[in-house]
Parts: structure tokens; C-alpha cells; sequence
């Protein structure tokens, strides 16, 4: 009976020392991994307190908001008719109910999606500001969003034409009447 060729044996090799390399610079690329390593979405929303403490002049609220997991056409029903038509809506938050509506599926472990938690938490703490309009809170969560996805070197998900756009709190249709 024949063992592994050396030919072979120097592939698995290689690629175990390659699966190691990728996975150290995954672990290097961010530089506060314990986001990861939450066990619950209340020590989540800690971690990304801090950060925003750290990162913004934006004040916490005295109280955290509650946060709720819901179908996407739950949140297509609250927005009602101010939806955004620029994708699907991941997370919202409600002022009036201080409640962070995350739309499923959602996975705390995932970046893309912790960082939509991190966006509506920015807005939880917006609330104590004036503001011209809804719109004009959505460029610095977005900003804030970036950052903290660019830090792990990642790339945000963000059209930011249409950020601006929204932003801006002009009107959306220049028709005559």
C-alpha cells in the first residue's frame, strides 16, 4: 500500500500554511475584534458605544434602544410611504418607540450587518438634535458606518449619491403643480 506522494504532502502543507496566513491577517485587519466575540446583542450594542463615544461628539442616550429583529416586510410597513427607494431597508430606527428594528436575516457575527446596528444606534443618539428633516441625520450614520467597516478593512455597501440626495432635505419632485 502507497502513502502520500511528496507532491502531495507538500500541497496539503502549503495550504495549511496559506489558510494560516489569510487567517492572521483577518485577525490583524481589525484592530477591535471583540465586536466579534459578543455573545449577545445587548454586550454588541456596548462595544459599539464605546466606539461611538470614542468617534463622535453625538451623546449617548440615557437609556439604550430596544432592539428587535423583524421581516423586511415589517419594516416596508412601518416606513410606510417615506420609504427610501435605494435598496432594501436592513435597519430602522423609531424615535417615538427609541426601538432599533433589524430587518432578518441578520448575524451578529457578520461585519455588513453589525455595522447596520452600529448606523441605527448613531441615529438613536441624533435624536437629541435639531435636524431639517429625517433625511439630513442619514450622511454622518452612513460617515460613521464607513469608518468603522473601513477600519476592518472592508468596503461600505453605501450609494452615496443618493446619501446626499437624502441628505440634502430638498424636495423630490421639481414639477410644476
Amino acid at each position: 500500500m502507497l502513502g502520500p506522494s511528496p507532491i502531495s504532502l507538500w500541497l496539503v502543507a502549503l495550504l495549511m500554511l496559506a489558510s494560516s496566513a489569510w487567517a492572521d491577517a483577518i485577525v490583524r485587519l481589525d484592530p477591535e475584534p471583540e465586536w466579534r466575540n459578543t455573545e449577545s446583542i445587548t454586550e454588541l450594542v456596548e462595544v459599539f458605544d464605546i466606539w461611538l463615544d470614542q468617534n463622535t461628539d453625538f451623546q449617548r442616550p440615557k437609556n439604550s434602544p430596544t432592539i428587535e429583529f423583524v421581516s423586511a416586510s415589517y419594516v416596508a410597513s412601518i416606513q410606510g410611504s417615506s420609504a427610501s427607494s435605494f435598496g432594501q431597508t436592513r435597519g430602522l430606527f423609531d424615535p417615538d418607540s427609541s426601538t432599533v428594528y433589524l430587518t432578518l436575516p441578520w448575524d451578529r457575527k457578520n461585519p455588513h450587518d453589525a455595522s447596520v446596528l452600529l448606523h441605527e444606534l448613531v441615529h438613536a443618539r441624533q435624536v437629541a438634535r435639531h435636524y431639517y428633516c429625517p433625511g439630513a441625520q442619514e450622511e454622518a450614520a452612513y460617515r460613521l458606518q464607513d469608518d468603522w467597516l473601513r477600519e476592518r478593512g472592508l468596503p461600505a455597501k453605501v450609494n452615496w449619491i443618493a446619501v446626499v440626495l437624502e441628505s440634502g432635505c430638498s424636495r423630490r419632485d421639481f414639477h410644476p403643480d
